[in-house]
């Protein structure tokens, strides 16, 4: 008997609900020994809003997969495999479409797939800031130097929150680095 975590494929959005239903299913059918784990990879973002306000939000790292850790047995011809009872209490869960794996059948994670899945999800992994603005988008420089010029943005860094805008000085376009937070939206 070994604990192995695998993929469950739900509908995007559901991830939440599902983990929420399989651990009432869990009670319901009395499976505590069979599921002991259930992940939903997220990472803590840092989204700019208009107005240069940041809102730190939790997203889904791989939306519309869920991770579940349960007994799985050695059969004899050496592979492992959920037991059936198991298998119809995580698949015939509402939000779940089906188990990662080749034709439908659970396909266990190896721990270095589990760990690099998972190291998104880790408090340690620094926070990734995200914002609407994409390269070519017209913008309004709001603070630092050049405040009140206008540019247009070139590059868009998000790990690092910085943005390349060409802004026109002297009549010839310039590149600046600046941070989201120190432009608008035109």
């Amino acid at each position: 008997m070994a604990k192995k975590w695998y993929v469950l494929h739900t509908y995007s959005g559901y991830e939440n609900r599902v983990k929420r239903n399989i651990e009432h299913r869990i009670e319901a059918l009395d499976c505590e020994g069979k599921v002991f784990d259930i992940q939903i990879p997220s990472e803590e973002v840092v989204e700019i809003k208009d107005g240069g306000r940041r809102v730190a939000k939790k997203k889904n790292v791989f939306p519309g997969y869920v991770l579940v850790q349960l007994q799985a047995e050695r059969k004899s011809d050496g592979k492992l495999a959920i037991d059936e009872r198991t298998w119809s209490l995580v698949r015939d869960t509402p939000g779940v479409t089906g188990f990662v794996g080749a034709q439908g059948k659970p396909t266990p994670l190896s721990r270095e797939e589990y760990n690099k899945i998972m190291k998104h999800s880790d408090d340690t992994t620094p926070k990734r800031t995200s914002s609407s603005l994409s390269t070519g988008m017209s913008v309004k420089v709001v603070s630092g130097a050049l405040a009140d010029f206008d540019g247009r943005i070139s590059e868009v860094n998000p790990e690092a929150g910085k943005i390349k805008v060409l802004v026109s000085i002297f009549g010839r376009e310039t590149p600046v680095e600046l941070s989201y937070d120190q432009v608008t939206r035109l």
